[in-house]
């Protein structure tokens, strides 16, 4: 499953080989509510076709007319903001207050934007910057941590696996989870030393690190960008990998299982290893929002939907248990 600036990234370059003109649309800065984050791409064809988006729609609307009509046209980019007067926010649907700023690139060069789609499918970080004023266009390295930045006239964006995510676990919920966390900008990696599991292992971009899952955590050494999550059920595997990642930065650890098999894996964290109260109340377990999940792929988009709660800094507020409660999904599946 492709992110969406790979989605963006290849309907330009099929719509510059079927011979039509495009052009380029990011997010650079926004105030007050805003239906979509800074750094937001959209391409935008000659006849109004769109990949993308900056907006809930009316925006976009506004944008394919400009297309259509030759206000989007020449080489330089240039910036358009909506929504300063609230009128001009009714008419285009942003929330109160909410305004948008964009840089506009009508002919966006295509063999730098190719050269970003082949970095970026390999799994770099990349910052593009590019000049409104000169119209120049810098692709170079990034580093995780790195933030938009946007003077009014430099816009610097980044485009990659922004985030890691490790899976314990090479089971029929990993293979969900995955491509799912791929489209959202994770690097995904996979460890899981049952030859049975590891040997059908084929998700594309997802590679399977061999080693215990202890010398794997450590290895990869996690940080407040990386999430881990265990998924074999099998405490001798996934304490192993919760005994680094709990001790770790990583924002977000996790591990299956119902919760009376979190409540006596928790006991067992503290009673024979090296682990604080702090450390191991870090661990989301049972893993992912109690969405009343019990299928694999729906497993996987509750563990994601935990994992962005956390990462978006949104408090993650658990059911109490009770008798009526009833128990999560997942025990068992790996």
């Amino acid at each position: 499953m492709h992110s969406q600036d790979m989605q963006v990234l290849a309907a330009l370059q099929g719509w510059a080989a079927e011979g039509h003109r495009a052009a380029l649309v990011t997010v650079a800065r926004t105030w007050g509510s805003a239906p979509r984050p800074a750094g937001a791409w959209m391409a935008l064809r000659d006849d109004g076709r769109v990949q993308g988006s900056v907006s809930g729609g009316c925006i976009e609307d506004d944008l394919v007319a400009r297309m259509r009509d030759g206000r989007i046209a020449g080489s330089q980019p240039f910036v358009l903001t909506y929504g300063v007067s609230r009128d001009e926010a009714a008419r285009f649907g942003l929330p109160c207050g909410g305004t948008l700023e964009l840089v506009v690139e009508p002919a966006p060069d295509l063999a730098r934007l190719a050269d970003l789609a082949v970095r970026i499918e390999a799994g770099q970080l990349v910052r593009r910057e590019v000049d409104t004023a000169s119209g120049e266009v810098a692709v170079a390295d990034a580093c995780r941590g790195e933030r938009l930045a946007w003077d009014g006239r430099r816009l610097a964006t980044l485009h990659g696996p922004r985030w890691r995510l490790l899976i314990i676990g090479a089971g029929q919920i990993g293979r969900y989870l995955a491509p799912m966390a791929q489209a959202l900008d994770y690097a995904v990696s996979v460890c899981d030393p049952r030859e049975e599991y590891s040997v059908e292992w084929n998700v594309p971009g997802a590679p399977l690190v061999p080693g215990m899952p202890d010398d794997v955590v450590a290895a990869m050494l996690p940080d407040p960008h990386t999430a881990i999550v265990a998924l074999t059920h099998d405490p001798k595997l996934d304490d192993m990998a919760l005994l680094e990642a709990l001790k770790s930065p990583a924002f977000y650890v996790g591990a299956l299982g119902s919760r009376g098999n979190n409540t006596a894996r928790r006991a067992r964290l503290l009673e024979y290893f090296d682990l604080s109260e702090a450390e191991v109340g870090r661990l989301h377990g049972p893993v992912g929002l109690p969405i009343g999940s019990r299928t694999p792929p729906e497993i996987a988009v509750s563990i994601l939907a935990e994992m962005t709660a956390v990462k978006n800094g949104v408090p993650v507020v658990r059911p109490e248990a009770t008798a009526s409660t009833p128990a999560r999904a997942g025990c068992g599946l790996g």
